[in-house]
Formats: C-alpha cells, sequence, structure tokens
C-alpha cells in the first residue's frame, strides 16, 4: 500500500453542522517551543536541519497567517473551523514534520507557506496538504477518551495531530525505511500516546481488540479494506477514506459510521485526489 497519497479537495461543499468543542490535552511545547526546542528535538530524532535562529523567527513569523486563512478555507468548506482541531494544529510546530527522509534534509522553512500542496518526503511519500488534514480530522470529529487509527504514517503529522485529541493513536506504515524513521520522531515531542508499526495497512490494527473510534486512511482504496470495517468499534466508529480509481477527478472522501448494531453506513463526501493503495489490496 503506498503511503504517498495526499490529497487536494477540488470542490466545495454545503456547510454541516459545528462540531462539538471538546476538552483537548496539553498542548506540545506551546510557547517554550523555541529554536532552541526545535533543534534538540530534531537532533533527538536523528534528523538534520539547517535551519538558524533567524531563519526559524521568520519561519514562525508567517504560522499565524496561515492559520487564519486555514480556519477561512474550512469555515467555507464545512460551516465552521471545529475550535478544537483548530486548537490542536496550533499547539503543533508543522515545523517538525517538514523532512526530506530520503534526501536527509529538512524543509521547514516552508512549514507556513499557505498555498495548499502536498510536500515530497522521500521514498515516494508525501506530507499531506494542512487543509486537507485538518478537513478529514474535522470530519471524523475525534473525542478524547477515544482511540484512533491511521493508515499510512507518511510524515506523522496526522498521528500527531489525532494524538493530541483522542486518547490513544495508532499508525502504520507500509514503507519499511520510512515507517522506522518517522517512528523515532514522536517521542522529542512528547507524544507518548502514539504507537507505530511498519507493516501493510490492509488489515489495519487487528491487536487493538476493542476496535477504533477512528480510521483515517490517507491513501486512495477501490473499495474499502474490510478489516478496517470491521474493526470500527459499534456505536462509534467513524473512517474518513478517499475512494475511486488512480485518477485525478474521480476520487472521493468517503465517510463511513458504524451503528450499535453493527450496521455499517456511508456518506460521500468532497472529490480528492490520492496516490492508490498498494500492497494487498493490489494483489502485491
Amino acid at each position: 500500500m503506498t503511503i504517498s497519497g495526499r490529497a487536494f479537495p477540488l470542490s466545495r461543499r454545503a456547510a454541516l453542522a459545528g462540531a462539538a468543542c471538546l476538552a483537548l490535552p496539553p498542548p506540545v511545547h506551546a510557547a517554550d517551543w523555541t529554536f532552541d526546542a526545535y533543534a534538540r528535538a530534531m537532533q533527538a530524532s536523528g534528523r538534520a536541519t539547517d535551519l538558524t535562529a533567524q531563519t526559524f523567527a521568520a519561519m514562525r513569523q508567517r504560522r499565524g497567517h496561515a492559520l487564519q486563512q486555514l480556519e477561512t478555507w474550512l469555515r467555507g468548506e464545512l460551516g465552521t473551523a471545529d475550535p478544537t482541531v483548530m486548537r490542536a494544529i496550533a499547539a503543533l510546530p508543522r515545523e517538525y514534520f517538514h523532512y526530506d527522509y530520503a534526501a536527509g534534509r529538512s524543509f521547514a522553512r516552508d512549514a507556513y507557506d499557505w498555498y495548499p500542496r502536498a510536500w515530497p518526503i522521500g521514498h515516494g511519500s508525501t506530507l499531506s496538504a494542512l487543509n486537507v488534514q485538518a478537513y478529514m480530522t474535522q470530519l471524523v470529529q475525534p473525542r478524547p477518551h477515544e482511540t484512533a487509527l491511521e493508515i499510512g504514517t507518511g510524515s506523522g503529522y496526522q498521528a500527531a495531530l489525532l494524538s493530541r485529541l483522542a486518547r490513544k493513536t495508532c499508525t502504520i506504515e507500509i514503507i519499511a525505511p520510512l515507517g522506522a524513521a518517522v517512528g523515532r520522531i514522536f517521542g522529542p515531542l512528547g507524544l507518548d500516546n502514539v504507537e507505530t508499526q511498519v507493516g501493510d495497512g490492509y488489515d489495519g490494527w487487528p491487536q487493538e481488540r476493542d476496535g477504533f473510534d477512528i480510521i483515517v486512511v490517507t491513501c486512495a482504496a477501490q473499495a474499502v479494506p474490510p478489516p478496517l470495517l470491521r474493526q470500527l468499534r459499534p456505536g462509534s466508529g467513524r473512517l474518513v477514506i478517499p475512494v475511486g480509481p488512480p485518477l485525478r477527478t474521480e476520487q472521493f472522501l468517503y465517510l463511513f459510521t458504524r451503528d450499535a448494531d453493527g450496521r455499517v453506513r456511508s456518506r460521500r463526501d468532497i472529490g480528492v485526489w490520492f496516490v492508490p493503495m498498494t500492497g494487498r489490496i493490489a494483489g502485491g
């Protein structure tokens, strides 16, 4: 399963009812996130950076504008920008996740360029556009007592974001060198409720016997893997996944929910583009 697929919305949608404002775990570093803190975290995660204190400060100055643009965009697409999701995004230093693992170099200075795009991070994978990650997160409405699963760790940003909103987050990556490297980045940020695994996400995370309240998939499937639907917790499970062929204009996000009686319901959402799943789903 290729975990390089990241999405760009292709259409706008009618407003949705706003998500309830939930309690948020303590932010990561928050006001203590200085250049020295960034440099220490990068070193602890085994990654190099060429940022200086001056370029770090210039990059962070663009952060406020990017968050304002994101909030405006979410209101236009969903009718509201969930304050809980926005606080979680504000608490995470996105520059920490801007890293090319094949080249061994950081591109943190681009972290708050607003124009929505996916960023290559090596090994055929990308970091999703921030607006898409925020959109998918708001769609599944994570709550502090819940357990989340991400299929496609990629840069680690989506898993980190879910970890700020849910009790525990599990994330699986099929690209072995990427999964191994990204598995080391959560600890230096104090994200001790993230569990990582290298493997094919088709089968989900069956060792979580009680299933998941939230599953987020970040690559396009022509059909939803049945194990993921089975791992949705009855009465609370929500799955967001891009479904469609590997063509830019024929994929859509789908939201699946599982009722208390086990019945699965689905709703088609916005048009997107993701690279296709590989691995077992593609016969690999």
